[in-house]
């Protein structure tokens, strides 16, 4: 049959008991119209890369959302796009999809808009079969850039008043210190005044013994100086009066090299951080908020490596949980009660992944809203106390941004054990 005889074939259809004639390539062109269609009035960006990783195809929707026309994308490189550092990631799923058939779903990454300012979007790669093999990867880009901004905005909102509820519990934690620094440095100065008595006596009887002429005078009037301050006492307490402001100095120190930690990391991005030393000074940071209700103990693993991370929002994660746990102690307990729980905080790598297990002596969480438990807004504490934000970010931070997974296990009166797990770049820890 020919070409001009394959376009003019019919297929009948039945309607109605009528036999009604379809020219083939009227179909086909009608089915291509309405293909075209659905495609365009999509929102998201829909393209197809082939194995060579260039544009074939590209929807309206990801002209308005790249800035580029359909026409400046067709047989580009799809890393046109995207910064090196973001490509290199995109790439590794792309190249699983194309040569293994992996399907991508929700990878949240980075374009660099037209114009140049960088543009949030949640990107599904999925292979293209064609008669049995991989031909190209069909993908769908969706501009996310407002819910993130929002995101941000949340979190920092979040942070902000996680920190005004710690000012009073930090000003409480460093006022301690400081009160008896300033106690030790007044006992310091009324002691040296006794010692600056006592020196004067000697130097009188040192004088005399100089000019051969010791009197019973000078003799005892240093001994009646040396009873007088009561030096046995001071040479005890003064060492210790020194040791204990060294010691207050040095934690006034350490709260607020935890606070400026927990609150400036001092990068944006994603940079090797020490877990341990993280958690620990969120620990710091937090402690009025656990000290009353519970026994803090810690586990850390100390060959852990260092792991990508976004320094200030994982601190955020961890302050989170431990106020969590501390409030869901306070509640089994009892605002009455003089006993206390306990939290224990172990870190450990497990293959590839750095484990964090955040574990409480709490009530535990009960069945019917373990599911609910990550949700936005959700919270079973009473209006003013929680948001209900605090796990529902933590969960957006460790999954979404870190690539890593949160779980718990919990038991009804019990306790309940928060798990984070972060993926472990094995390149940058080799490098290091």
């Amino acid at each position: 049959m020919s070409s001009n005889e394959t376009e003019k074939t019919n297929v009948f259809d039945v309607a109605d008991g009528v036999a009604v004639s379809h020219n083939t390539s009227d179909i086909i062109q009608a089915n291509n119209e309405f293909l075209e269609s659905i495609m365009e009035s999509v929102t998201n960006a829909i393209f197809v890369i082939d194995l060579d990783e260039k544009f074939t195809l590209m929807s309206q929707a990801g002209s308005k959302i790249t800035g580029y026309t359909v026409e400046e994308l067709m047989g580009q490189p799809f890393s046109v796009l995207m910064e090196p550092e973001k490509y290199a990631e995109v790439n590794k799923r792309y190249v699983k999809a194309k040569v293994i058939g992996e399907i991508v779903s929700h990878y949240e990454t980075e374009f660099i808009h037209k114009n140049g300012k960088n543009i949030f979007v949640s990107l599904n790669l999925a292979p293209l079969y064609e008669n049995g093999g991989i031909v190209s990867v069909v993908g769908t880009a969706e501009d996310i850039t407002e819910r993130k901004l929002l995101e941000r905005q949340l979190l920092q909102s979040q942070k902000l008043e996680s920190i005004g509820q710690l000012a009073s519990g930090i000003a409480h934690e460093i006022n301690t210190p400081t009160q008896y620094v300033g106690d030790n440095a007044r006992f310091l100065q009324d002691s040296f005044g006794d010692f600056f008595q006592l020196i004067e006596k000697q130097n009188q009887l040192l004088q005399g013994a100089k000019q051969g002429n010791v009197s019973t005078e000078a003799i005892k009037g240093v001994e009646e100086t040396m009873e007088e301050i009561d030096i046995d006492y001071l040479l005890e307490e003064v060492p210790k009066a020194i040791r204990q402001s060294l010691e207050g100095v040095a934690r006034v120190a350490e709260i607020v090299q935890a606070m400026k930690e927990f609150a400036h990391p001092g990068v944006e991005g994603k940079s090797p951080v020490d877990i341990n030393k993280a958690i620990e000074s969120t620990i710091t940071v937090a402690r009025n908020k656990w000290k009353y209700t519970a026994d803090m103990e810690t586990n850390f693993d100390p060959d852990l490596p260092k792991v990508p991370c976004l320094a200030g929002e994982f601190n955020q994660v961890i302050l989170n949980i431990v106020i969590n746990s501390a409030q869901a102690i306070a509640e089994m307990m009892g605002n009455e009660s003089t006993q206390k729980g306990k939290i224990t905080i172990s870190t450990c790598l497990r293959d590839e992944w750095v484990e964090i297990r955040i574990a409480d002596t709490g009530p535990g969480i009960p069945e019917e809203i373990r599911p609910q438990i990550f949700d936005p807004f959700f919270t079973t504490k009473d209006v003013g106390v929680g948001s209900g934000q605090g796990l529902a970010i933590s969960h957006s931070i460790i999954v979404d941004k870190h690539g890593g997974t949160i779980d718990f296990e919990t038991e009804v009166g019990k306790g309940t054990t928060f798990i984070i797990r972060l993926p472990v770049d094995v390149k940058m820890t080799a490098e290091e």
